[in-house]
């Protein structure tokens, strides 16, 4: 499966300008399977989301939907959704055959007071698409091992994110520590630009189940880069060396 990971700049509160952005991001690189957008892609990360956090209308994911069809690809990336009035930052996975799967994501980032105005998932949730498991998960979702164990349930895991530049190591580190870890593909897509809080630099990148990176974004710039996951050396890899079988009960 060919996964691209879209390392894009967000306009701030700007729905129609992202969207537009993100198409011309994906009609740039066709011939992916699977195309993955930055956190909050839409509007940028807001942790005051009362105008800006998409209503039932859900423009974001009428065009995923639409455009998952035109390319027979899934297209993923979180939303800021306001329902039944409460807000939710929900990772969205559309299918080409129009299924959509989500995850709220479920560690709302404190530090900057995402939990004061959204509402934290509780639920993993777990994916598959053209024969891979796909674990969904959201930027702050990274320093918490546990929640994202591999308990032999999935293949690779997915991390958005809008991570600022000042922790942007710890960001790079992670990412690799939770392929090791996991004995997975993970593919890990930040932001680059500003918004009125932060600075962010990127550093998107899929990394093999061995730690290896195996395609990087250029940090600073928008870019977008395309990796191949391979699923029969990620199976003969955990046959030969079966480090998941060990892992502590949980």
């Amino acid at each position: 499966m060919k996964i691209s990971i879209i390392q894009q700049d967000i306009a701030w509160a700007d729905v129609s300008e992202n969207i537009r952005r993100a198409d011309a991001a994906v009609d740039s690189n066709p011939g992916a399977d699977l195309y993955v957008l930055p956190e909050m892609f839409s509007t940028g990360f807001c942790t005051d989301p009362e105008g800006i956090a998409e209503g039932p209308e859900l423009r974001s994911l009428e065009w995923m939907k639409a455009k998952a069809a035109k390319t027979d690809a899934a297209i993923a990336g979180s939303v800021a959704v306001e329902e039944d009035g409460r807000y939710y930052n929900r990772f969205y996975f559309v299918k080409p055959d129009g299924n959509v799967e989500w995850y709220d994501k479920k560690h709302l980032f404190t530090y900057g007071g995402e939990h004061e105005r959204f509402t934290a998932g509780s639920e993993r949730v777990v994916v598959e698409f053209r024969g891979v498991r796909i674990l969904l998960e959201v930027c702050y979702d990274l320093r918490f091992p546990i929640w994202s164990r591999n308990h032999g349930d999935y293949d690779m895991i997915l991390y958005v994110a809008s991570w600022p530049t000042v922790r942007i190591n710890a960001w790079k580190s992670l990412l690799v520590a939770r392929a090791i870890e996991n004995q997975c593909y993970v593919a890990g897509v930040n932001r680059v630009g500003s918004d009125p809080s932060n600075e962010y630099s990127g550093g998107s990148m899929v990394i093999d189940p061995y730690g290896r990176i195996i395609a990087s974004c250029e940090d600073g710039v928008e870019s977008i880069e395309t990796a191949e996951v391979d699923m029969d050396a990620l199976e003969a890899f955990r046959k030969k060396f079966p480090v998941l079988n060990d892992s502590d009960v949980i």
